[in-house]
């Protein structure tokens, strides 16, 4: 899961100006662009949760780092959903959602 988000440019550029306070962001589809109009959003402060996410995929994108490891991630990520905590076997889907849920709950 966190490969394949870490090899999605959209995220990572949104998480690039979402780490700075007071940044107001516009978000549009070129699919969509005729029926819908662009969304401009101010951003607040990050939450670490989101802060850790920007951290982590950053550190995914450098060439000389041999290996990444979430740990910073993955406390935030048990923060808000305990269920994470023990390292007990978890489906990746499940992840996958308490990580966006949970980065969206910090806006």
């Amino acid at each position: 899961v966190l490969q394949n988000l870490s090899q999605t440019p959209v995220l990572r550029e949104l998480l690039k100006e979402a780490k700075m306070p007071g940044t107001t962001i516009k978000i549009e589809s070129p699919e969509l662009s005729m029926v819908y109009e662009p969304q401009l959003i101010k951003l607040d402060q990050p939450g670490p949760l989101t802060l850790a996410m920007y951290q982590f995929l950053t550190e995914m994108q450098e060439t000389n780092k041999r290996v990444v490891t979430p740990k910073e991630l993955f406390a935030q990520v048990c923060k808000k959903a305990i269920r994470f905590k023990g390292y007990q076997q978890q489906d990746s889907h499940e992840l996958l959602r308490y990580l966006l849920d949970g980065m969206r709950a910090e806006e």
